[in-house]
C-alpha cells in the first residue's frame, strides 16, 4: 500500500474500508437478487474495482458532481447512497433513487451530487463536462469528476469534451477504469497507442494510478481535485483495476476471453479489500476482530435492506408517463 497522508486520521481510513465493504456487499446480493430471478434485467458488478471508486469519492465534498457508468453501483454506494433506496431502485420499486424506473444502469442521487449512471458506453462524458462548465460560470469551486471504462476511450465524445474542456479550463477530472477488458475483449486489441496519450494530445495532465490501492487512488485524487478548485483543471486520469465477474451477470462461462487462473491471480494477490485490510491491522490502525464486526454490520444493514427492497410497493401505473420529458 501506499504511504497515508498525514491529514487522515484513524476515522478517514477505517471509512475507506467500510465503503469499500459495502459496495463488495452490496453487489455479492445484487448478484444473488439476479441468480434467484428475483431482479429483472441485466446488471454489471463492480466487485474488484473498490478502491477506484472510494479513493475518488472520499476526497470530494457532497456539493462536488459525479457522473457514473452501466458499471455504477460501486460510484453511487461511494458517493453516499443508501442501500435501501438502491435495492428499492434495481427491484423497480417506487422509493428507488428513480421510482423504480431507472434500474440498475440509470441510478441518479442528486442529493449526493451523483448525476447518474448511464447505459450508453462514454455517455456521461457531456453531462460531466457541462457540469464542470457550469461550476465555473457560477464561479463555484466544485469539482466534477467523469467515471468511464477503457472501452469508452473508443467514443468520439471523449475528445470533443476534452478539447472543450482544456479550451476552457473546466474543473473536471476524466477518470478512466481500465479493467483490462472492453466487454470481451483485452484492451490492448481494442485501444491503439496509450490511454493517457489520448489525454495529452489535448494538452491535459494524465496520470496513472494503481487502482487496487486506496491510498495511492486517494492522494492523487485529492491533489488534482485542490488543484481544480485553483482552476488548475482538466486532469486524466488511467486507474488499473481488474473485475471479477464478467461483463454482466449473465456472463458466466468467460474462459473463452480470460482465464480462471488470470481471475484468481487478482483475487488473491491484489484484492483491494483485503490488502487495505491487511494495511489497517499493520498499522494498528483496527483489528482483525474489528473489521469482522464492521462487515457483520454492513452484511445485516444489506439484508435488511434486500429484504425491506422486495416487500416495497411498486410504482401506481398512473405513473407511467411521470418524469418522461420530449424535446
Amino acid at each position: 500500500m501506499s504511504a497515508a497522508k498525514k491529514t487522515h486520521n484513524t476515522e478517514d481510513f477505517l471509512q475507506m474500508y467500510r465503503q469499500m465493504a459495502r459496495i463488495r456487499t452490496f453487489e455479492d446480493n445484487a448478484n444473488q437478487l439476479y441468480l434467484s430471478a428475483k431482479m429483472p434485467g441485466l446488471t454489471h458488478m463492480y466487485s474488484g474495482e473498490e478502491a477506484v471508486a472510494v479513493g475518488i469519492c472520499e476526497a470530494l465534498r457532497m456539493t462536488d458532481k459525479i457522473t457514473s457508468t452501466h458499471r455504477g453501483h460501486g460510484h453511487c454506494v461511494a458517493k453516499g447512497a443508501d442501500f435501501k433506496e438502491m435495492f428499492c431502485e434495481l427491484l423497480g420499486k417506487e422509493e428507488g433513487y428513480c421510482r423504480g424506473k431507472g434500474g440498475s444502469m440509470h441510478i441518479a442521487d442528486q442529493s449526493n451530487g451523483n448525476l447518474g449512471a448511464n447505459a450508453i458506453v462514454g455517455g456521461s462524458m457531456g453531462i460531466a463536462t457541462g457540469s464542470a462548465f457550469t461550476a465555473k460560470m457560477l464561479g463555484k469551486d466544485d469539482v466534477t469528476v467523469c467515471f468511464f471504462g477503457d472501452g469508452a476511450t473508443a467514443q468520439g465524445l471523449m475528445y470533443e469534451v476534452m478539447n472543450m474542456a482544456a479550451l476552457w479550463s473546466l474543473p473536471v477530472i476524466y477518470a478512466c477504469e481500465n479493467n483490462g477488458y472492453s466487454e470481451y475483449t483485452r484492451t490492448e486489441e481494442i485501444a491503439a497507442g496509450s490511454i493517457l496519450g489520448r489525454a495529452q494530445a489535448f494538452g491535459i495532465e494524465a496520470h496513472q494510478v494503481d487502482g487496487q490501492d486506496v491510498l495511492a487512488v486517494n492522494a492523487l485524487t485529492e491533489k488534482l481535485v485542490d488543484r481544480c478548485r485553483k482552476g488548475e483543471g482538466p486532469f486524466f486520469m488511467e486507474l488499473m483495476t481488474y473485475r471479477y465477474h464478467g461483463h454482466h451477470v449473465g456472463d458466466i462461462n468467460r474462459e473463452y476471453y480470460r482465464s480462471k487462473q488470470e481471475e484468481r491471480d487478482w483475487k488473491e494477490n491484489r484484492d483491494p479489500i483485503i490488502r487495505f485490510r491487511s494495511w489497517l491491522v499493520a498499522e494498528g490502525i483496527a483489528t482483525e476482530a474489528e473489521l469482522d464486526s464492521l462487515n457483520a454490520d454492513i452484511r445485516a444493514d444489506a439484508s435488511a435492506a434486500v429484504e425491506y427492497a422486495l416487500q416495497a410497493k411498486y410504482p401506481d401505473v398512473s405513473e407511467v408517463d411521470m418524469h418522461v420529458y420530449a424535446a
